[in-house]
């Protein structure tokens, strides 16, 4: 009896000696990297297809981003799946490099309808299509962040929900797809949180179109009495995948030219006009052109070198004659000028969002506008004045409402489902000018408008409009001055809706250059 009791006590101690072997065997088998590696890659392995980010719409609900699509296909590499998708592939190379790994991984193709088992394809938004509208105001994004405009304005509200498409396979322990296993597809939603803008779709792809014609230059449409950007447009254009090119390019595709200061010109008599009107002096002030007038030393040249002749204010806006305005200022103190311009924004920043802003500008100071030449100068637009399109575009809401200058609103609100605002951006005015004086303003506007050789205007209804050439002091190799066109217009003048300007950057003459960008224009939008 004692013999067998010591028997089974040895069996006991070679049996636990065996387990505890056993069991630090096991042990660093598992930590063996190897072991590690293969046992990491064992299970499933997911291949992201494609995310969208929330929305941008316009004021009517139209989203302007994630608009397209693009077929992802999410593959198996077998012999029968690479036959099968590499006629559809976009991207060769890359797809031949990633096949060669051995992994399931993603593919852009040109169509959704592959039919092979081990393929499959996702049709995913595409944040930007190939004609996008509005790309200067929307921006663009990289590495999952707003880089530019509103993108980078709104980031935490675009990107506080994403959508994900993904297609996740049962993978063995080299990270290969196990043949025959069933794959999990998870589609995304695409989100309807975002950004409701001030943007109208149609009008925007109105001024896209006819802005062409500018090469250079911008188109900005405003409405009349809430100052809410309808549509900003700039020349040239460029797409999110020339970023590399436009960089270099002399004509600057990056810059929002409607934001961006330029010497003005001939619209500034408006605002001469307006600081006559509240002297007293703008109806009764008449000068004789002669085709030049002189201030001091300095003589001062009117387009038509044989002259005017007599000219009132109704004549002198028609005609933009400038010795009549110079003359016109000799009347007025530089401190009254540089006050109605103030009140009528030039000079202060216009911030639509925080990456759009409006510079603002450049006015003389007082003690330069006592130097009799120098407000010569500044009374028809010239000398240090510049101001920005939008600026200008707030003015003609001004002269067309009631005097009153708005702001100006790009970005009416956040919104979770496309239709709803929350915490609606405010519509705010400043004081600007007496609405008399808009009044007569107005009908300046409109008397030079209905002239017969302004280009700007469509037919069929009635508008209020300035043309202007700005010259810019630099010159071509032939000697000739580079000048900037532009037109600022209000429209239809019996129920005023849309302020519109034109800038034609080196176009030369504002009628020529800038005014037929506004007939096309006007005309779409009233068609």
């Amino acid at each position: 009896m004692l013999q067998m009791c010591k028997r089974l006590a040895w069996l006991r101690l070679v049996l636990v000696l065996l387990f505890c072997v056993t069991a630090v065997y096991l042990a660093w088998l598992i930590e063996k990297p190897e072991w590690v590696e293969t046992a990491s890659q064992q299970g499933t392995y997911t291949c992201l297809a494609g995310t969208a980010n929330g929305m941008i719409y316009d004021r009517n609900g139209e989203p302007l981003v994630n608009q397209t699509v693009v077929c992802n296909a999410v593959v198996c590499p077998t012999a029968e799946v690479i036959e099968a998708v590499l006629p559809h592939v976009l991207d060769v190379d890359a797809f031949y490099e990633q096949a060669e790994e051995g992994k399931p991984f993603v593919c852009q193709v040109d169509t959704a309808e592959i039919a092979c088992e081990n393929v499959t394809v996702l049709e995913i938004p595409q944040r930007y299509s190939s004609h996008q509208i509005a790309q200067h105001l929307i921006g663009y994004t990289a590495n999952g962040a707003g880089v530019t405009g509103l993108e980078y304005a709104y980031d935490s509200v675009l990107r506080s929900e994403t959508a994900r498409w993904s297609v996740t396979f049962s993978v063995d322990g080299t990270g290969s797809a196990l043949a025959g296993e069933l794959v999990q597809v998870r589609y995304g939603a695409n989100p309807t949180d975002g950004v409701i803008t001030t943007l109208d779709a149609r009008i925007q792809r109105i001024c896209e179109t006819a802005g062409q014609a500018l090469g250079k230059g911008c188109v900005v449409v405003m409405d009349v009495d809430s100052g809410d950007v309808l549509a900003m447009a700039r020349f040239p254009s460029y797409t999110i995948d020339q970023l590399s090119e436009v960089l270099d390019d002399s004509d600057s595709p990056l810059i929002n030219r409607a934001l961006y200061a330029y010497p003005v010109g001939s619209i500034f008599k408006l605002v001469t006009a307006a600081c006559a009107y509240d002297s007293g002096i703008a109806t009764s002030f008449q000068w004789d052109c002669t085709g030049s007038i002189s201030i001091g030393t300095q003589a001062f040249h009117c387009h038509d070198l044989t002259g005017h002749g007599v000219q009132n204010m109704l004549d002198a806006m028609r005609n933009s004659c400038n010795p009549y305005f110079i003359a016109l200022s000799q009347s007025l103190s530089g401190t009254a000028l540089l006050d109605t311009a103030w009140a009528l924004g030039f000079g202060s920043e216009i911030v639509l969002a925080a990456d759009l802003t409006a510079s603002g500008g450049t006015l003389p100071t007082t003690e330069q506008l006592d130097i009799l030449a120098e407000r010569a100068n500044f009374c028809f637009g010239h000398g240090v004045l510049t101001a920005t399109p939008l600026q200008i575009t707030r003015i003609t809401c001004a002269i067309a409402g009631d005097g009153s200058l708005p702001m100006g609103r790009l970005v009416r609100g956040i919104t979770e489902d496309g239709r709803t605002i929350a915490q609606e951006e405010e519509v705010v005015h400043t004081a600007g000018i007496l609405a008399e004086t808009a009044r007569f303003l107005r009908n300046l506007m409109c008397y030079a408008a209905a002239d017969e050789d302004f280009q700007g205007n469509p037919g069929g209804f009635a508008m209020g409009a300035k043309t202007s050439t700005a010259q810019t002091g630099r010159y071509d190799e032939n000697g000739t001055e580079y000048c900037h066109g532009w037109v600022t217009a209000f429209f239809p003048a019996q129920d005023l809706q849309y302020a519109v300007t034109v800038l034609a950057e080196d176009g030369g003459y504002g009628n020529d250059s800038a005014a037929p960008v506004l007939r096309e224009i006007a005309g779409a939008i009233l068609e």
